[in-house]
């Protein structure tokens, strides 16, 4: 299966490096290289993950509190957001439903 990021996952992709890389110098990198992995296993496991919100599959990362949340379809899985999940769920609720 194939992955496909969206321009707004990654948007919340920088962002996460952004935050991280403030706190400590070397974590944003870190921080990219985990989820980038979290993501590439969607290559064998897209599908198995909890749906919320309808109609989106909810992957939660190893090592950041953060979600992915993508759609799956026979040959791709489309990455829609990757959220932080220490936000406020009505902010996550306006994103996912538009």
């Amino acid at each position: 299966m194939r992955i496909k990021i969206l321009a707004s996952a990654e948007d919340d992709l920088l962002a996460g490096f952004r935050f991280y890389e403030t706190q400590r110098e070397g974590l944003g990198a870190y921080f990219l290289d985990s989820l980038f992995a979290d993501i590439d296993s969607l290559m064998i496991h897209a599908g198995v993950h909890r749906l919320v919100f309808g109609k989106y599959h909810r992957l939660l990362a190893s090592r950041f509190p953060f979600a992915v949340y993508y759609t799956p379809d026979e040959h791709v899985a489309v990455v829609h957001a990757v959220l932080d999940c220490r936000r406020n769920p009505d902010g996550l609720t306006q994103r996912l439903s538009k």
